[in-house]
């Protein structure tokens, strides 16, 4: 299929069911209800020691202390971003597209990454010999696209990825979760690539009419152990199963 291709991995198209239906509007402000859930489990998948009070707490604007200030900022970064991505759904504004995308991961990866809002190779010159991959164990790595000036690859690869989505995936959920998957393995950015990328997946459910997907912290070891195979074996499908098995429950 010219979906696999366009994507880099494949996945059994046949297994992923329609996303639980509800309204735009619904789904906006039950992922604006939730927002200080979604922000402490993006956090905890990326390490960060705050807890759910905490980071309720931060995001009401109070500081909390005996914390260190990246991982203050890091919740933080997550939260604008959420507001952001509740605000460009609500309001009509979310697109599959570059602009929207890039804002949210100069949100997101303000403070902590290269270039943030920038593709790898479009930012500060000297970040052209940065080469990135991403550890998947003691031995293996999967190694991206590299970084070259202007991120000519980067582009095409991401422009010709969301054509396809768009043009043979109807299905919302799958269409989301895909987007997500295809992010996180094509590492676009030098660092924020799977919150990017999730916030993005979110935007494509809301504004079609399905609830926005977290991960719980608690399942973080599951996370990255289907991620790493993932990228090891290119089947999206154990992804795909997990992150439908962490849709909300209490839809309708």
């Amino acid at each position: 299929m010219q979906i696999f291709e366009k994507m880099g991995f494949s996945w059994n198209r046949a297994a992923v069911p329609a996303g639980r239906g509800t309204s735009v509007e619904r789904a906006a402000f039950r992922y604006k209800q939730s927002i200080a859930e979604f922000v402490y489990d993006a956090g905890a998948l990326e390490g960060n020691p705050f807890t759910y009070p905490e980071v309720q707490t931060l995001l009401e604007g109070i500081t909390v202390g005996g914390r260190k200030l990246a991982d203050q900022q890091q919740i933080h970064n997550l939260g604008e971003a959420a507001n952001k991505l509740f605000k460009l759904v609500h309001d009509g504004e979310f697109r599959v597209e570059r602009p929207v995308s890039d804002e949210l991961h100069r949100l997101v990866a303000k403070g902590e990454a290269l270039d943030p809002g920038h593709f790898r190779g479009e930012g500060d010159p000297l970040n052209l010999t940065v080469w990135p991959s991403d550890c998947l164990g003691r031995e293996e790595r999967h190694w991206p696209l590299p970084t070259k000036e202007g991120a000519p690859d980067l582009n095409r690869v991401y422009v010709e990825g969301i054509k396809a989505l768009a043009s043979e995936v109807s299905n919302a959920l799958e269409r989301g979760m895909a987007y997500f998957l295809f992010g996180a393995l094509q590492q676009f950015h030098f660092d924020g690539n799977k919150r990017t990328s999730r916030f993005m997946m979110n935007g494509i459910l809301m504004s079609l009419g399905v609830d926005a997907i977290s991960i719980p912290a608690a399942r973080l070891q599951d996370f990255n152990e289907k991620m790493v195979r993932f990228h090891t074996d290119k089947d999206a499908t154990e992804m795909m199963r997990f992150l439908i098995e962490c849709q909300p429950k209490n839809a309708p």
